[in-house]
């Protein structure tokens, strides 16, 4: 089904693979190539080619990427868009599309909601963008159908920003790299390593785009195959896939943690762009005829059959049939994994739904930029028609992509073949993928077509004694599921007929409702202020010194940013830094905000020049020794802040609130044997935090012990290998090292000024 190949690989004639080795050079003689080099195959992905043209710094070793067009969505605009007018913003550059399909419904906070989109709205005229109204499209849809162009580049706010299938080499990043291309400054990254992706085959019936991308998270997730890699997807499989399907593989990719994703091009794209009006953005993109990939993934469609990713993760995966075949101890092996990832504080009982050796589902939900294509749903219509879903707790909700999809679904009758069965057809909104719509009873088991499946990351409040869960699965089993009354069912057993659909798009949807100021800036707008859109407080430089307290210690194998800033309703604060902070760490650890502001509360006191040990008097016996060893330490020169230790954090969401709320708390730092995303590493470093990395194995500290950096801002200033630290600990100092990983000079920088919004103001 999955093969790795461990090393590189050269691909041939877009056909034959031969593996890099010593033997590669006679066999690629053999194939009709000769006096190729590994260098120069490299250069002949259509990766490398898409990067060099976007590239401004002259050296493709260290890339400055300018992109085309950006795109947010009403959780991070507001935030973006603040801290570029904090730097002087006058005009979006290049194209900037703003969607409001995560905080659409305006259930949550009074007014707070829809003040934000009124504010999106009020930018979009002032700066000269694109405003999509609530309800019109979620913000991949709508890239899909109205922003993407063969070759070119989009940065976007949200992780699952992937719009490779349509030839767009697109990256989900936290919003401070957005606020830097608002400024005209780079995006800047070391090149990245390209791992191919060859498929071959034809997917059998009941397979959909979900169960081929839980297959390859499923392989490559766990050992970091495509860690900050781009995949780039090639071979003679991708000619048996529609536009529709490999955009769902597309989409998927960001779980396994890869940078970016591209495809190979053809006759099925070019008439995806012509249904849309948009011919002349259509481009061929093919590798060369010897291109090198520094991994290869490959991936037999025929074998490929339907999948379910249990909780908590996307990789954690199985087929349908392996999971009916194995039921109990699955499940069983679930609710052990369950016990470690929520830390005993509630019990997920998946036992309890086994009636007669079935296992029933709670609630299905085909949804969002993974699960609402106009071919997942036509095909969970043509499994669901003429059945029922049942008048038991079972639930099913479809929400198309994009409100064009679901015209189309409404005339072609495919929306009537689903509301016919007791389901219900909901409008473009992301909420059912991050908590915000949809959320199950407690104990609840939820099947869905939709991207992550993180703890809680469905709604449920752990602090509340609270959890239900969300396995993910292709749209055509879920349908066959509900098809089954809440029997999880493989779309393989359905033995009807499913059809293939023409997709007929109705521009004037867009044309008579999406606010486009074709890039004509209007000075004389007043940006329009909700009472919860709030300004980043002032945040100082980085000190010579610093005295950090760990006030939290996670040993997850993996810590997602769901788990640092919970998704759901507290999204609706995202416009109020402070506000939102709150709720940092509340789910995984609720002492987390109280410890942190008591030493903001130190800083803060520094900062007016005050003594430190008026707030905290028990902060002398911390300085005591320190001062002992290091006569030149005192509370001028020396910052006080605080810090977590996580093993491997940042996996999930790109949003910066994950960083910037630790930093409005007083953070200074993290502390990790490695970090889960590059995106969540740039989103420390934009905040001004340090990125500590240690190696893995016993920690020289344990939560709530104070640890010292001594010339912590020298050494960020001299690129030192090595930073020098030590725990405070029983009136004596503990020495221990750990480093800061490599740092671009105007990373240093950002980080020596204390945040992005500093570094741009000066």
């Amino acid at each position: 089904m999955i093969e790795l190949i461990q090393g590189g690989a050269f691909l041939v004639n877009n056909q034959d693979i031969i593996p890099d080795g010593p033997d590669a050079a006679a066999e690629i003689l053999r194939k009709g190539g000769w006096g190729v080099t590994r260098e120069n195959a490299a250069r002949k992905t259509i990766s490398y080619g898409i990067l060099e043209s976007h590239n401004t710094s002259g050296n493709m070793e260290k890339l400055k990427i300018r992109f085309d067009k950006l795109t947010s969505h009403d959780i991070t605009f507001v935030g973006i868009i603040q801290t570029a007018r904090a730097s002087g913003l006058e005009k979006f550059p290049v194209p900037y599309v703003l969607t409001n399909c995560h905080n659409s419904l305006c259930a949550v906070g009074g007014t707070i909601n829809e003040d934000d989109h009124m504010f999106g709205l009020s930018c979009a005229k002032k700066y000269g963008g694109v405003y999509v109204p609530p309800h019109q499209a979620v913000i991949h849809q709508y890239a899909r159908e109205m922003l993407t162009k063969g070759g070119d580049m989009i940065l976007g706010s949200d992780s699952h920003t992937r719009y490779g299938a349509l030839g767009t080499m697109a990256i989900g990043e936290g919003g401070p790299e957005l606020v830097k291309q608002l400024l005209k400054q780079t995006y800047d990254i070391n090149m990245p390593q390209v791992v191919g992706v060859y498929l071959t085959g034809s997917p059998v019936k009941g397979v959909g785009p979900q169960d081929v991308a839980l297959a390859i998270i499923g392989a490559v997730f766990k050992n970091g195959y495509v860690k900050n890699k781009v995949m780039e997807f090639v071979g003679p499989g991708v000619e048996n896939l529609s536009a529709d399907f490999r955009i769902g593989i597309d989409v998927m990719t960001t779980e396994t943690t890869c940078l970016s994703s591209i495809w190979k091009t053809d006759g099925e794209i070019a008439e995806f762009y012509a249904t849309h009006g948009r011919s002349e953005d259509y481009r061929e993109l093919l590798p060369g005829r010897i291109a090198y990939y520094d991994g290869m993934i490959k991936v037999n469609l025929d074998k490929i059959r339907p999948m379910i990713a249990m909780p908590f993760h996307p990789s954690n995966t199985y087929t349908i049939e392996e999971l009916n075949a194995n039921l109990m101890d699955i499940l069983d092996e679930t609710e052990k994994q369950a016990r470690v990832s929520l830390g005993g504080t509630a019990e997920l009982k998946l036992k309890e739904k086994v009636k007669n050796g079935k296992l029933m589902v709670d609630q299905g939900i085909i949804a969002g930029c993974a699960g609402g294509g106009f071919e997942n749903i036509c095909a969970a219509a043509d499994i669901l028609k003429g059945s029922s879903i049942g008048s038991d707790g079972f639930t099913l909700s479809v929400y198309p992509a994009s409100m064009p999809v679901y015209m189309e679904l409404i005339r072609n009758g495919c929306a009537a073949a689903v509301m016919e069965t007791g389901a219900v057809m909901k409008t473009a909104f992301c909420g059912p993928c991050f908590g915000a719509g949809d959320t199950p009873a407690n104990n609840a088991f939820s099947i869905r077509h939709s991207t992550r499946n993180f703890p809680n990351r469905e709604g449920s409040k752990l602090q509340n004694g609270q959890i239900s869960s969300v396995a993910l699965m292709d749209a055509r089993s879920i349908a066959a599921t509900a098809a089954n009354k809440g029997v999880l069912t493989s779309a393989t057993e359905f033995d009807g007929e499913i059809g293939k659909y023409q997709y007929h798009y109705d521009s004037k949807i867009y044309e008579n409702r999406v606010f486009d100021s074709h890039g004509a800036a209007d000075p004389k707008v007043e940006i329009q202020l909700g009472p919860n859109i709030k300004d980043w407080p002032a945040m100082g430089e980085l000190p010579e010194n610093l005295v950090l307290r760990v006030v939290s210690e996670i040993h997850d194998p993996v810590t997602t940013t769901d788990e640092l800033i919970p998704s759901g309703e507290t999204s609706s604060y995202r416009s109020n830094p402070l506000g939102l902070a709150e709720f940092t760490l509340s789910r995984k650890d609720p002492e987390y905000v109280g410890r942190a502001k008591e030493m903001r509360g130190l800083e803060e006191e520094r900062m007016k020049g005050g003594h430190p040990c008026h707030v905290m008097p028990e902060i002398k016996e911390v300085m005591n020794p320190i001062k002992s060893a290091f006569p030149e330490v005192s509370h001028v020169n020396t910052g006080f802040g605080s810090t977590i230790f996580a093993v491997k954090p940042g996996d999930g969401s790109a949003r910066e609130q994950a960083a910037s709320c630790q930093k409005v708390l007083g953070g200074w730092a993290n502390i990790a044997n490695e970090y889960a995303t590059k995106r969540y590493r740039s989103n420390l470093i934009n905040w001004g935090m340090l990125p500590f990395v240690i190696c893995a194995g016993e920690l020289p500290f344990e939560n709530l012990d104070y640890l010292f950096f001594p010339g912590i801002r020298k050494a960020v200033e001299e690129k030192a290998d090595s930073i020098e630290a030590y725990v405070v600990k029983n009136g004596a100092l503990e020495k221990f090292e750990l480093s800061l990983g490599e740092l671009t000079d105007e990373e240093r920088q950002i980080i020596l000024k204390g945040c992005l919004i500093n570094y741009n103001r000066e």
